[in-house]
């Protein structure tokens, strides 16, 4: 083994822990970051018993794509690793491409491992990659969030992602398989300045006379997640103290959000609506501040498919209505990414927002004490157009309505945000 080897394969175990899964998936595109993970990981899993698996995403965007993904089968195959090749064809032509093909690729990667039941899923990502994303994030006026960077592990679309190699350079990857006689392939987009990622990368190397390189930026990223971790708790803290989780909506109290500091209003908001509408990009700053003065001076709002709803020193953040009133479910589905509602037998009920006539048949939800839009936008039980349940709004019938595991701990959840 080479002093090469020896740096990189420290550095993988390090960042991987001891807490390494039996069944490990690898996200391989054939470059050099990807064949080199591989490789390192290959030895890895050969001393801790691990079974490896390769995956290749083809997204059929260049000719050359199907032959590539057959590339690394042979890679993968050489090695004694099973390969599979998934394949991406609906793109349509609309949005951003990058964006749209790497959620893409989140998604068919998650259901691969599910297939599988892998514990983890390894990406490529280096120190290069950790050093372009905080360079494009100061671009858009990133904060501390922002600023930290790609973190170690991740999980998406129900499956954990891993990144072992963020602490390496793809020019020590490079070095290391041209030591041990392997080749790559080198991908035209690599050099085409249209993206913006490539522009960062072009950056970055005029950025050296400053001492900016992606080892320096990357240890500005693990310096920003350190305070964003603390942050974070602070943030958890803030809420246990300020907010109460009712019926799926966020009960505020105005007094006590109005003296926290103004980074720890932003991550409450921000965090209490991915708690009621589900994760995806947040809502734009402008729009957060709103909702922040809302907060303060009492005032109703929108904001992220919520509604905010002042009453008496409290405000209600809960799902808005049009949101959701289109949203229709078979009984034993989950309604809103987040309801799960059980009950007597009832073949032909279909789950539905209560909506403003079922709350007129719900005749007992003033009781409650709660704002009616809390309610109204609450999951219930119909037969056709006859209201069978409205669990949230104190017509039970036999019905309970309970949040899914990913949304019962509302407290916790804004450690993850």
């Amino acid at each position: 083994m080479t002093e090469i080897s020896d740096i990189l394969l420290s550095e993988i175990r390090a960042r991987l822990g001891a807490d390494f899964p039996a069944r490990l998936g690898i996200a391989v595109s054939g470059g050099g970051d990807s064949v080199a993970l591989l490789h390192l990981l290959k030895d890895i899993a050969g001393q801790k018993q691990v079974a490896l698996f390769v995956a290749t995403v083809d997204h059929g965007l260049r000719p050359e794509s199907s032959t590539e993904a057959d590339w690394v089968a042979q890679q993968a195959k050489s090695l004694g690793v099973p390969h599979e090749t998934l394949i991406w064809n609906n793109w349509d032509g609309r949005g951003n491409l990058q964006d749209r093909a790497r959620q893409e690729r989140y998604g068919l990667l998650a259901d691969w491992a599910r297939r599988n039941d892998l514990g983890a899923i390894a990406l490529g990502h280096t120190a290069d990659d950790q050093a372009e994303t905080i360079l494009m994030r100061l671009g858009r006026a990133a904060g501390v969030t922002g600023l930290s960077g790609m973190a170690d592990s991740i999980k998406r679309n129900g499956a954990t992602f891993l990144r072992p190699m963020l602490g390496v350079t793809g020019l020590q990857l490079r070095d290391y398989l041209t030591e041990i006689g392997v080749d790559w392939i080198e991908d035209p987009s690599n050099h085409d300045m249209r993206f913006d990622r490539i522009k960062a990368r072009d950056a970055l190397k005029s950025l050296g006379g400053l001492g900016i390189s992606a080892q320096s930026l990357t240890r500005v990223a693990q310096n920003l997640a350190r305070a964003d971790e603390a942050l974070a708790l602070y943030t958890q803290d803030s809420a246990r103290q300020v907010l109460v989780a009712d019926t799926g909506a966020v009960c505020c109290d105005q007094a006590g959000f109005a003296a926290l500091p103004a980074e720890v209003q932003r991550r409450l908001v921000l965090g209490s609506l991915a708690w009621i509408a589900g994760p995806g990009y947040p809502p734009r700053h402008t729009a957060t501040e709103q909702a922040i003065e809302a907060i303060e001076l009492a005032k109703p709002g929108t904001i992220g498919g919520c509604i905010l709803i002042p009453k008496g020193n409290k405000t209600w953040i809960c799902r808005e209505l049009n949101a959701v009133k289109e949203m229709r479910c078979e009984i034993g589905q989950d309604w809103d990414d987040r309801w799960v509602l059980t009950g007597p037998s009832a073949p032909n009920a279909t789950i539905a927002p209560l909506g403003d006539a079922g709350l007129r048949s719900a005749s007992e939800w003033r009781a409650l004490g709660k704002p009616r839009e809390v309610l109204v936008s609450s999951p219930a039980v119909w037969d056709g157009e006859t209201l069978l349940s409205a669990p949230l709004a104190g017509f039970t019938n036999g019905w309970q309505a309970e949040l899914t595991a990913e949304r019962s701990d509302f407290h916790s959840s804004f450690l993850s945000h």
